[in-house]
């Protein structure tokens, strides 16, 4: 079976896009619709601004977004997913691929979520950090000892883990996590901690979004990152978007779900090739690709 799979935040880079927006008048007008919708120009952003204005979280989450879903829609018939995944801010991406979004709502949602995140972000100081060369077992047992607020928060392959948490619970963490063998532990470079209980004032905010948007029945099953297993039913879906901010993406899970499941083929639609080298981690024996339009 054919997969689709859709990157998260990390993934951008200047210039992301134009080629896009350059061969295809269908692009153009989804991204001029998208200019309209957010209120400002998130293109002029995308194709020309620093590394430094793309970072900006209202910025970063969108961009990803759109020219994961725009190159979807320039694939035209060639888009032909059986089952569809997302890693964070991609699940938003797979649900548009997979029809139970529309463009319109998919992008309002997930400019909704950028800009709580960033608030909740800015309420406790907080962060996330890269473990590499431990079992999962251990980092989660070693986050459970730590006074204060740290925990598993990306099962992106076997052997890398990050974690999510208060700054202090955070370098505390890593510290143990060196200390018992692992090859690095190492504080990201990223504005909170995303996928952890502090993620909560973003998650009751985006709950009201997502409760009055429509859902429609998917065309093949989204695989989401907390339960890590095929969704079908729209409220389902819903209750699992919704729990997705303070709840670890379970990627590794995820794939190995779909490969069981009988995915054999592995597109990632969108910027970057992220997801393709975590695929080569996790199972060698599909084939990972990157999606392109000429």
């Amino acid at each position: 079976m054919k997969a689709y799979i859709f990157p998260g935040q990390g993934a951008q880079y200047t210039g992301m896009g134009l080629d896009l927006y350059e061969k295809s008048p269908l692009a153009q007008e989804h991204f001029e619709k998208a200019n309209k919708i957010l209120g400002f120009s998130i293109t002029d952003v995308m194709f020309e601004g620093t590394a430094e204005e793309l970072k900006q979280t209202k910025v970063t989450q969108p961009a990803i977004f759109l020219h994961s879903v725009i190159l979807a829609k320039v694939l035209g018939d060639d888009f032909k997913p059986e089952m569809v995944a997302g890693h964070s801010l991609g699940e938003l991406s797979a649900l548009v691929a997979n029809q139970v979004l529309s463009f319109e709502d998919g992008l309002q949602l997930v400019s909704k979520r950028a800009l709580a995140m960033q608030k909740a972000c800015e309420i406790t100081p907080s962060t996330m950090a890269a473990v590499l060369g431990l079992e999962d077992k251990v980092v989660e047992d070693t986050c459970a000892e730590v006074d204060g607020v740290v925990v598993a928060a990306n099962y992106n392959c076997p052997g890398q883990l990050v974690i999510s948490g208060e700054v202090k619970a955070v370098e505390k963490a890593c510290k143990l996590l060196t200390e018992k063998g692992a090859k690095r532990a190492l504080v990201l470079p990223v504005g909170g901690a995303f996928h952890s209980p502090l993620m909560e004032p973003a998650r009751e905010e985006l709950a009201a979004a997502i409760e009055a948007t429509n859902f429609n029945q998917p065309i093949c099953a989204i695989y989401q990152n907390v339960v890590a297993k095929a969704v079908n039913d729209p409220v389902k879906i819903k209750e699992n978007l919704i729990a997705q901010l303070t709840a670890p993406v379970k990627w590794t899970q995820s794939i190995q779900q779909m490969i069981a499941d009988g995915g054999t083929e592995f597109i990632e639609v969108g910027p970057g090739k992220v997801l393709q080298g975590l695929m080569r981690k996790i199972d060698r024996n599909v084939t990972a690709s990157g999606a392109s339009f000429e």
